[in-house]
C-alpha cells in the first residue's frame, strides 16, 4: 500500500512540473522585431519584449502587434480544373451479325484501312446458293409477266392473270433482295477511314453473331471528355479554350476547343459533361528553351524520335543506312479477299453495302475534311491516321473562362469570415483629432444606450500611441471574394490597390480603430538584418499607411 501511495505522489509532482514548464514556455519573452511609430530620424526598436513595450509601443492595453500585406494588382485566369479521358474521333468494334467461319481477312494488326474495304469475309457458300435460287425464280416470274402481257394484248387471257404475274415478279424481286442481304452479312466492311486494332480471330475460326473481331479507330483528331460541377453551367460556351496536360507526355501542353456541352446535368454527381476536340499532334512544350549546345540538340532530336539527325556523315552513318530492313510479314496468314465478279455479285450489287458506302463516300470525305473546333482538327488526316495521342489517355483539363489583367488580390490569410460574410482588417492612419471625435461619439452612444436600458457598445480605445499626432489603427471592411488561387484571393469590392490589410493577429483586434503596431518578422532578434522597413508616419493623406512602412509585408 505504501508503494502505491509513493507512486501516486510522484505522478502528481510530475504533472505539476510539466504544467509549470509548459506555462513558462508559452509566456517566456519573445523576440520579434517591432516597427514603432517613431519620428523621421528614429530607428526600429529591436530586442526583447520589454524593450518593445516602451512609450507608445504597447504595454498593457497598448497597440496590438500584427503582420500586414498590401493589396496587389495581378493577372488572374478564371478557369476550372477537371480530369478527362481521350477518345478517338470515330471508333467502332467490328462484330458479325450472323454466325459463320472466317474465310479471309483483308487487314493486318495496326494497319490503315479505307472506307468500304472488306476486312473480314465469312464463308458464304449457302448464301450464294440462295441468291442463285432467288435469281432463277425472278427470271421465271419476269418471263411469265412478259408472256401474259402479250396474251392480254391479244385478249387470250383476262387482266387478272397479268396482275397476278406482276405481283409474283415483285415477290421474287423481294426474295432476291433478301438473299442478297443475307449474303452481304457474311462480309464486314470498314465503315470509315481509320486504323485497325489487334484482331481477336484467325482464319478458320468459327465466330458467333456479336463476337468482337477487331476495333477500328479514326485518329485524325481526338476528343477529350470531362465533367465540371453544375455551378459552371453559366460560364461554359462552345468554342472556349481548353488547356490539357497528359501524364503519358510530361512537359507538353495541348490546346483544345469545346465542341459540345451535354444539355442534361448528371443527377448523381450534379455535373455537366463536356467534350472538346483537338488535333492529334505532339502539343507544345511548357517551357520554350533554345538548345545551348550540340549535345542539347542531339537530346532534343532523340526526344522527337528522329535518330540519326545531327550525326556526321561517315562510315558509321553509311553502316546505319545500309542496315537491312526487317522482312515484311508474310501474307499467307491473312489472305486478301478475291474480287468476285460472278452473277451473284452482279445481282446483289444494287443491294450491297459497298454500293451504299460508295454513294456516301464523297459526303463523308467532305465532312472529314471540314474543320471541327481546334483549327481544323477534323481534317488533319483524311486517311484516318494520327499523331501520338491515343484513346484512353488520362488528361488533366483546365477550362479557361476569362482572363483578368487587373485583379486585386490579397493573401488568403487576410480573409476573416463572420456570419456568412467576408471581411478584411485594414491598417489606416488616424490623427489625434479624429480619435477624439470617435471617442466623443462613442461616449454619446454609450450614454444613450444606458438611458434606454440597452447594451452599451464596447469601449473605444484610449487616446494613446500617437507619434507626431498620428497612429496606426485597424478598420474592419466587408469585401466580396472573386477567384481563389493557392495562397491568393481576388477581392472585387471593399479594397483598392495599395491598401494594407492584416494577415496575422486579427484575433487581437476585436473592435474598429484599435491601435496596432506592425511586426516585421523579417528582422531577426539582436539586430540581424532582415527586411529593412520603417514606419514613419506620412504627412499626406490621413487614411493611408505610408508605403515605406510596408516593405516588411512585401518581403514576406
Amino acid at each position: 500500500m505504501a508503494s502505491k501511495a509513493i507512486y501516486s505522489v510522484i505522478a502528481v509532482v510530475g504533472i505539476v512540473a510539466a504544467s509549470g514548464a509548459a506555462y513558462w514556455y508559452q509566456n517566456k519573452p519573445k523576440g520579434p522585431t517591432e516597427i514603432t511609430a517613431a519620428g523621421a530620424g528614429s530607428s526600429p526598436a529591436v530586442g526583447s519584449a520589454s524593450g518593445a513595450r516602451g512609450a507608445g509601443a504597447g504595454g498593457p492595453g497598448g497597440p496590438a502587434g500584427v503582420e500586414v500585406a498590401k493589396v496587389e494588382v495581378t493577372k488572374l485566369q478564371d478557369d476550372a480544373q477537371a480530369v478527362g479521358s481521350m477518345r478517338s474521333r470515330q471508333n467502332v468494334m467490328l462484330r458479325p451479325e450472323v454466325a459463320g467461319r472466317v474465310l479471309t481477312m483483308g487487314f493486318t494488326d495496326g494497319s490503315r484501312v479505307r472506307k468500304g474495304e472488306v476486312l473480314v469475309q465469312l464463308d458464304d457458300v449457302l448464301q450464294r446458293a440462295e441468291v442463285r435460287q432467288s435469281e432463277a425464280s425472278m427470271s421465271i416470274a419476269r418471263a411469265n409477266l412478259k408472256r401474259n402481257q402479250e396474251l392480254v394484248a391479244q385478249n387470250f387471257v383476262a387482266q387478272r392473270v397479268l396482275d397476278e404475274s406482276a405481283a409474283a415478279l415483285q415477290v421474287t424481286e423481294a426474295q432476291v433482295a433478301l438473299s442478297c442481304a443475307r449474303w452481304e452479312r457474311m462480309r464486314m466492311l470498314a465503315p470509315f477511314d481509320g486504323t485497325a486494332g489487334i484482331r481477336n480471330i484467325n482464319i478458320g475460326d468459327y465466330v458467333k453473331d456479336g463476337a468482337d473481331l477487331v476495333n477500328i479507330e479514326d485518329l485524325s483528331s481526338m476528343y477529350v471528355d470531362f465533367k465540371l460541377p453544375e455551378r459552371f453551367q453559366g460560364k461554359l460556351r462552345q468554342g472556349q479554350q481548353v488547356e490539357m496536360q497528359l501524364d503519358a507526355m510530361p512537359g507538353r501542353q495541348f490546346k483544345a476547343r469545346i465542341e459540345a456541352i451535354d444539355p442534361q446535368i448528371d443527377a448523381n454527381g450534379r455535373s455537366i459533361s463536356v467534350r472538346a476536340v483537338l488535333p492529334n499532334t505532339g502539343g507544345e512544350p511548357l517551357i520554350q528553351r533554345a538548345p545551348s549546345s550540340a549535345a542539347a540538340g542531339a537530346t532534343a532530336s532523340a526526344a522527337r524520335g528522329t535518330p540519326g539527325q545531327g550525326k556526321p556523315a561517315g562510315a558509321a552513318g553509311s553502316r546505319v543506312a545500309a542496315k537491312p530492313k526487317p522482312p515484311a510479314p508474310a501474307a499467307a496468314t491473312v489472305a486478301a479477299p478475291k474480287v468476285d465478279a460472278d452473277a451473284v455479285t452482279n445481282t446483289c450489287t444494287p443491294y450491297s453495302t459497298a454500293s451504299r458506302l460508295a454513294a456516301t463516300q464523297s459526303a463523308g470525305s467532305a465532312a472529314t475534311a471540314k474543320p471541327t473546333g481546334a483549327g481544323g482538327a477534323g481534317g488533319a488526316a483524311a486517311g484516318g491516321g494520327g499523331g501520338p495521342l491515343r484513346p484512353g489517355m488520362f488528361a488533366r483539363v483546365t477550362t479557361v473562362f476569362n482572363i483578368k489583367d487587373n485583379s486585386l488580390t490579397v493573401p488568403e490569410e487576410a480573409i476573416v469570415p463572420q456570419g456568412g460574410r467576408q471581411f478584411v482588417i485594414k491598417v489606416v492612419q488616424q490623427t489625434e483629432e479624429q480619435a477624439k471625435v470617435i471617442l466623443e461619439a462613442a461616449k454619446v452612444a454609450a450614454a444613450a444606450a444606458s438611458a434606454a436600458g440597452g447594451v452599451a457598445p464596447p469601449p473605444t480605445p484610449p487616446l494613446t500611441g500617437f507619434v507626431d499626432g498620428k497612429r496606426l489603427v485597424s478598420q474592419r471592411t466587408e469585401v466580396k471574394i472573386g477567384i481563389r488561387r493557392p495562397g491568393r484571393v481576388e477581392l472585387t469590392e471593399g479594397v483598392a490597390e495599395g491598401d494594407t490589410v492584416v494577415i496575422a493577429g486579427q484575433q487581437r483586434l476585436q473592435r474598429d480603430f484599435s491601435p496596432v503596431r506592425i511586426v516585421d518578422l523579417g528582422r531577426l532578434p539582436g539586430g540581424a538584418p532582415g527586411a529593412q522597413a520603417t514606419q514613419a508616419p506620412a504627412t499626406g493623406a490621413s487614411n493611408a499607411v505610408p508605403s515605406t512602412g510596408l516593405t516588411a509585408s512585401a518581403s514576406r
